[in-house]
Parts: structure tokens; C-alpha cells; sequence
């Protein structure tokens, strides 16, 4: 009889509106926070440190984070107005946005990443509403380019970061041997938890080869400065508009066309919970209320210093394994994530982690963006007609950012824009997909 009960109460686990015991539910929601910590903090760290804010800006940014994600998480399982999808979503900071948010951030400071967010997220509510009629616009060979782009893109900021970071470079330490080991170190025990790993280890491969870094770290000695944390408080919220919003014509449109192929990104994860979590496909409601309360959540983060947020994947592939889907779950999760969000202490002693190991555990996370736009581009026959495109629209983007002289008689709009070799590699393979007759046959 007993064993029924606790059969009937585990049971509670695969069900939308199940009531699993707390005892049961908290492990499971636990697993889902670690497997998303690191991704939710690490992009806001590395842009606070290539725009070299201070210390108690970076903690700013981490709170936020840190909230952000836990509101939207909650949104979207708890809908409002159509704003959110009723389904199982852990979101946080996403790390596609990283070029684009890096570009901007170097050309017009923190202050106008915070104002195109404002600005893109708030149209992107109407992609959203309409994005039934537009995401045929989208195929895989356009969002697989796009993504191949991302994490081609990033390389260039792991690598920063095993060297040292820009401090590092200003002092002369850049690619020292203690970096080198740090971030190698970070790398081997990643990866060797992320593949030889099972359950709790495999899914926590990056906070545990964080966690083997930092202790590295410490018995090196000189590379953690410990005063934030003692400086910082215990509970406090992030204020309003402390960074500021500032507006410019080409922030805004590289932000919009990001938020278009984040939205295309969204579909994916949401029809992969949808089908993995439920066996079914997603429903036009569902995809719309997922864009539109990200969209929403991305303004309030604009806001209060959240950046950009997006499903996680490897939180929907928990979701597609364990298939544990009560909303009970995730409203933990959500809870623990906005807990973390006040707390500054524990946002200074993640800004303490060291760049090079961020940047030795980042490079997994970014070779997995790569080799995801891969794997989307392999939906549709690579034929010539397709490889060509893809081929030309990555030879633009990487080639122009290269040679950036080549637009040195350009407009200063044109140069912004065209300056990002996801910018780039997104125009030419959207416009070319239109262009050239479709052409689906194998090669």
C-alpha cells in the first residue's frame, strides 16, 4: 500500500498540473538550476568585463540576470494576457545574443545595449502575434546559418578569456602558463563530465569544471580578490534605469534582427519541450504566448540591467529525458533563481570566478551553438543551391570582419552594421533564400 502511494505521489512528477511532495519536486528543480546557472551568469560577466565596468556594476548585472530569468521562467508557466506559454520553460541570459550585444556595447556603451533591447524586444511582441504569417521566411538553412554564425562569432571572446581578459593584456600577463592551465584544466574536466558523466554529473559538467577551476585557482593564489564579496550586502534589488538607455538607429535595428532570429530559435525549443515533455506538437498559441512573454520580460529587463533571455536547451533536453513536467517544478526553480537575483553576495562571488576559467568552460557552450547551426542546416538537402548560400553568406560576414578596411568609405551606420559578421552572414543568407529559386531535390 505504501509502495503505491509513493508510486502514485512520483507519478504527480509527469503530470502539467501535478502536486508532487516537496521532497520530490526539489531535487528535480534543483537539477534544473545547475544545469543553468552558469549559462544565466556567464554572458552578463563577460560583458561587464570587455566594457571593463567595475566590480559592483558586474554584480549588478548578475543580480539581474539572475532575476530576469526567474520572471520569465515564472511567466511562461503561469501565463498573463497571452504573455507566456503555459508549458515548462527554464529561461535565462542567452548567449546568442553575445556579438551583438559585445558590438554594441564596445561602439555606444552599456547604456545603448539597455535602449535597442528596450526598443527590439517590444516589437518583437508583434513577431510573436504574427509569427504564424512570417516563419516560413525562416527555414533551416537560414536559422542553421545564423546559429553557425553565433558560435563562430564567440570563439574570439573564449579564447580573450583563457588568455586572461583585457586586463590581463593591460598588464602584460595576457597567455601566461597559469592562464593557460586554468583554462585547459576547466576544459579537460568539462568535457569529461559532459561525456563520461551520468545523471547529476553529466548535466553539470560546466559548474563542476567551473568549481575544479576556481579551487585551482585558489591554491595558485593571486588571481581572486575576495573584497567585493565581503563589501557587498545581503539583500537588495537592482535599481531602475541605473545603467541608463540611450538610443541609436543601428544598435536598434542589429538588436531587432537578433530578437527575429531568437524568436525562430524559441520555436524550436518550445516545440522540443511540447513534443519531448508531452508527445505532442506545439500549438500556434503556445509558440506565440512563448515569444511574446519573452518579449515582454525583455523590456522589464531593459529596465533593470537584465539582458536578453531565451529557453535554455539543455534544460529542455532535461525535460525530454527525465520527461518531469509538473509545474510545481519549475515554479521552484523559478523561485530559487529570484532569491539568487537578491542576494549580492552571491552575485560577488560569482564575479570573482576567474576569465580564464569562465573562458575554458565557455568554449564547450559555444562549440554546442556551433554544431547546433550545423545540425539545423542538415534538415534541408545541402545540395548546391543550399551550400552555396550558406558558403557565400559565411564568407561575407567572416570575411568583412577580417578586413574590416574594406568599409573604411562607408557610412558610419553602414559600418556598424555591416562590422558584425552575423549581420553580415544573416542579410545575405535571408536575402538569398528569397531570391534563388527554392530548390529542395538532394544533390
Amino acid at each position: 500500500m505504501v509502495q503505491k502511494t509513493q508510486s502514485n505521489r512520483s507519478s504527480e512528477l509527469f503530470q502539467l498540473n501535478g502536486n508532487p511532495s516537496f521532497g520530490l519536486a526539489f531535487p528535480q528543480a534543483m537539477q534544473h538550476v545547475l544545469a543553468m546557472l552558469v549559462g544565466n551568469i556567464t554572458p552578463p560577466m563577460l560583458i561587464a568585463g570587455t566594457l571593463n565596468l567595475p566590480a559592483a556594476e558586474e554584480i549588478m548585472l548578475t543580480q539581474a540576470a539572475m532575476i530576469i530569468g526567474g520572471i520569465t521562467t515564472l511567466l511562461q508557466l503561469y501565463p498573463v494576457l497571452g504573455f507566456g506559454m503555459g508549458l515548462p520553460s527554464v529561461m535565462g541570459v542567452a548567449f546568442a545574443y553575445m556579438p551583438i550585444l559585445t558590438m554594441i556595447g564596445t561602439q555606444h556603451g552599456i547604456a545603448a545595449i539597455f535602449g535597442s533591447q528596450l526598443v527590439a524586444a517590444f516589437l518583437s511582441i508583434f513577431i510573436g502575434m504574427f509569427m504564424g504569417k512570417i516563419r516560413r521566411f525562416f527555414p533551416p538553412i537560414v536559422s542553421g546559418t545564423v546559429v553557425l554564425s553565433i558560435g563562430l562569432s564567440l570563439y574570439k571572446t573564449a579564447i580573450n578569456y583563457m588568455g586572461g581578459g583585457s586586463a590581463a593584456q593591460a598588464d602584460g600577463t595576457f597567455g601566461s602558463g597559469q592562464f593557460w592551465i586554468l583554462a585547459l584544466v576547466t576544459l579537460a574536466v568539462t568535457l569529461a563530465c559532459s561525456l563520461l558523466g551520468k545523471g547529476y554529473v553529466k548535466v553539470s559538467g560546466m559548474l563542476i569544471g567551473i568549481g575544479v577551476g576556481y579551487v585551482l585557482a585558489l591554491i595558485m593564489g593571486g588571481t581572486i580578490d575576495f573584497t567585493s564579496v565581503k563589501e557587498a550586502g545581503i539583500f537588495s534589488v537592482p535599481t531602475p534605469f541605473h545603467f541608463g538607455l540611450e538610443f541609436y538607429p543601428d544598435a536598434i535595428l542589429m538588436m531587432v534582427l537578433m530578437y527575429i532570429v531568437q524568436a525562430v530559435q524559441t520555436i524550436g525549443d518550445v516545440s522540443s519541450t511540447a513534443m519531448g515533455g508531452f508527445g505532442r506538437e506545439a500549438t500556434d498559441k503556445e509558440l506565440g504566448g512563448a515569444i511574446k512573454g519573452q518579449s515582454i520580460c525583455g523590456m522589464i529587463g531593459a529596465c533593470i540591467g537584465g539582458l536578453p533571455t531565451d529557453p535554455y536547451s539543455q534544460n529542455v533536453g532535461l525535460i525530454c529525458t527525465t520527461k518531469v513536467v509538473a509545474k510545481k517544478v519549475f515554479l521552484i526553480v523559478g523561485i530559487i533563481m529570484l532569491v539568487a537575483g537578491i542576494c549580492p553576495k552571491f552575485s560577488a562571488l560569482m564575479a570573482t570566478i576567474p576569465q580564464p576559467v569562465l573562458g575554458g568552460a565557455t568554449v564547450t557552450v559555444f562549440a554546442a551553438i556551433t554544431m547546433s547551426g550545423i545540425q539545423l542546416l542538415g534538415e534541408q538537402p545541402l545540395n548546391y543551391r543550399n551550400k552555396m548560400i550558406v558558403g557565400i553568406a559565411l564568407a561575407l560576414g567572416i570575411g568583412i570582419e577580417s578586413v574590416p578596411q574594406i568599409l573604411q568609405f562607408c557610412p558610419q551606420l553602414v559600418k556598424n552594421i555591416l562590422g558584425s559578421p552575423l549581420m553580415v552572414s544573416f542579410l545575405v543568407v535571408f536575402l538569398l533564400n528569397i531570391i534563388i529559386p527554392e530548390d529542395n531535390q538532394p544533390e
